[in-house]
């Protein structure tokens, strides 16, 4: 049994003290240090009570291994952790759980193949005379779900929702163990505007019961809206802390990246070539009736980034699935450089040139248990073949390129792919597709999770891929990356195209007001558009 100096019991958040001041959890000069890196350099970090305590910094800058040593799954190399101002020896994620520490995690923690209530109550089970009592969690799990103004069936499996309702469900769990101490690692990412208020009014409930929360996420405004304290790490150490009502989103840029926010968001001029991809009457049927996409048409230019806008279930994310081959079922017409494109799936899609980066890079992108060179060379590898073996010189040298033009950072290629940070890991899903040698990109919200120096990586990447004649379809939820890196906006809602602006035209007046059109069952194929001319 690991031993805990002092062993405290949680307390019910009904009976904490409400001293909104008192430092609950402190990291006191802790250094972490990696084979090859220093992770945390000298950090110290003050968890109030009662406080939503914001912790910020790039993609890299060492938020994630703090909260790792919090939630007890990494432990410090030097420095020590004070709960209640005893020092504590955190040895796992168990003890941390005893001491009423709960953790979020960015990336979902959840089994696809298990039901909602059983992912809820999973290691923590409700048993009554040595049996699981599953008539309570379930009740249970239904309140947590209403509690979160949420519709989603219990019994559902969790793989069959989509990935803003699997991040309520990790949400839900956390909510079901009696927490001093929440840590939520980018909660917000997959979720709507209106869950994220809901996800608010519920934080701000833990606060009122004395819970102090720790968040981390990259939606700047997000973060003055809820936070009372801002920490800002970068490149390992402790560079700012501030009162989140003192600051505001220009100097928590400044502090994360240690440069001017205004050229982090620019977008290039270039010519544009000729029609690249022609599609029309793209539709997906809806089981049980109607369309997820009804009768889609567009152009895509050649070195034209087109953006797709729309509101959560608009039918984006299933618009360039269907492109990328993920659903047989589709029906429409598609033309590639002027020819037919017949070719139904992934991987004749591929061969055609179209590729997909998915919104969810953890699932679809990336295989955990491979290299950054073996993730990278995934959807290529029949390129590096000889006769039955792989050319590993070749498979090298294309990744070390990738690695080169797309500034991935990493000690080397062979370095496990979870050791990076997401937007480094974002970088790999792009030098993967890179490496298909295709004629279109899709990038489903190639900026979730990441960080804004991280997503001015990436869009520099999309503005340097577009003036090489690629064709680029970039899906966002975030209304000022559509504005400013699209050279035209398409706006879907309920699966049609409700609106089309030029770059000088579009304006979020404009794009939020087409979202919201409403259409009723196409009966000849046409779309409804609102222009902004």
């Amino acid at each position: 049994m690991p031993e805990i100096t002092p062993v405290l019991a949680p307390q019910p958040a009904s009976i904490i003290k409400r001293d909104s001041d008192e430092v609950i959890l402190r990291a006191e000069n802790v250094t972490k240090i990696f084979p090859g890196t220093v992770a945390l350099e000298d950090v110290s970090f003050d968890v109030r009570r009662g406080k939503v305590n914001v912790l910020i910094g790039e993609n890299g800058a060492g938020k994630s291994t703090l909260m790792k040593i919090l939630a007890g799954v990494e432990q410090p190399t030097h420095g020590k952790i004070l709960l209640d101002g005893q020092e504590i020896h955190l040895h796992s994620p168990l003890d941390a759980t005893r001491l009423g520490i709960g953790i979020i995690y960015q990336e979902l923690n959840l089994c696809a193949n298990l039901s909602v209530v059983d992912n809820i109550y999973l290691a923590r089970e409700i048993s009554q005379n040595g049996l699981i009592d599953q008539k309570l969690e379930k009740q249970r799990a239904i309140e947590l779900v209403k509690r979160l103004e949420q519709k989603i069936d219990p019994n559902v499996l969790v793989g069959d929702l989509r990935i803003g309702q699997q991040q309520i469900v990790e949400i839900a769990k956390a909510l079901t163990q009696e927490v001093r101490i929440l840590i939520m690692d980018e909660p917000t990412s997959a979720l709507s505007a209106s869950e994220v208020e809901v996800l608010f009014r519920v934080i701000r409930e833990l606060k009122s019961h004395g819970v102090a929360i720790i968040y981390i996420s990259h939606k700047l405004e997000e973060l003055l809206q809820i936070g009372d304290t801002i920490t800002v790490l970068r490149d390992g150490r402790k560079v700012a802390e501030a009162e989140a009502a003192k600051v505001n989103v220009s100097w928590l840029i400044e502090k994360m990246v240690g440069r001017n926010p205004a050229a982090l968001f620019t977008r290039k001029e270039r010519p544009l070539g000729e029609v690249l991809l022609k599609v029309e009457d793209l539709t997906l049927p809806r089981h049980g009736g109607g369309y997820v996409l009804d009768h889609v048409s567009f152009e895509l230019r050649e070195g034209e980034i087109l953006g797709f806008y729309g509101l959560m279930g608009a039918g984006r994310s299933d618009l360039v699935d269907c492109l990328a081959g993920a659903h047989l079922q589709t029906v429409g017409k598609v033309w590639l450089n002027g020819a037919s494109v017949t070719s139904k799936t992934v991987s004749e899609r591929i061969q055609a040139g179209f590729v997909l980066v998915p919104e969810d890079r953890q699932r679809y992108g990336l295989v955990q248990t491979l290299s950054v060179m073996d993730n990278m060379l995934l959807s290529s590898l029949k390129n590096y073949l000889k006769g039955a073996f792989l050319m590993r010189k070749q498979e090298k040298s294309a990744t070390e390129q990738q690695i080169k033009e797309l500034s991935i950072r990493v000690a080397n290629s062979q370095q496990p792919i979870t050791s990076l940070s997401g937007g480094n890991q974002q970088k790999v899903v792009v030098a993967k597709g890179l490496l298909t040698k295709p004629k279109v990109l899709l990038l489903d919200e190639p900026t979730r999770g990441i960080d804004v120096g991280a997503k001015s990586e990436i869009f520099e990447i999309m503005n340097r891929l577009a003036g090489q004649k690629y064709g680029v379809i970039f899906v966002s939820s975030e209304l000022k990356e559509i504005l400013a890196m699209s050279d035209r906006i398409l706006v879907m809602s309920k699966g049609a195209i409700t609106g089309e602006f030029t770059h000088q035209e579009a304006t979020e007046e404009k794009l939020v007001a087409a979202s919201a059109i409403g259409h009723g069952p196409s009966t000849n194929g046409g779309n409804h558009h609102a222009t902004g001319k």
